[in-house]
């Protein structure tokens, strides 16, 4: 798993359903990566988009390894990451 953009780990740990989890306070948004077999950054650390924070898992409520991304915004709702997205 890399990180989106610039950040500071706002959370990395278990979160239950979740598992592995970390999340990244980039200012406008945050995004979350779950199901993570191993984190590599630590709440407070700051990340530079495209680093790598973690290992993809199955950790948590999860039936195989797989990528659990989610862009969250200042409301804390969850929006459609396919803007996020590079091609």
């Amino acid at each position: 798993m890399y990180s989106l953009k610039d950040g500071t780990v706002a959370y990395s740990g278990w979160m239950n359903g979740y598992g592995n989890v970390v999340v990244i306070d980039h200012g406008d948004i945050s995004s979350l990566y779950a199901h993570n077999s191993e984190l590599l950054v630590s709440q407070g650390q700051s990340v530079s988009g495209g680093q790598q924070i973690a290992k993809v898992g199955s950790t948590g409520w999860s039936t195989g390894p797989h990528i659990h991304f989610e862009i969250i915004n200042s409301n804390n709702e969850k929006i459609n990451p396919i803007s996020y997205y590079i091609y």
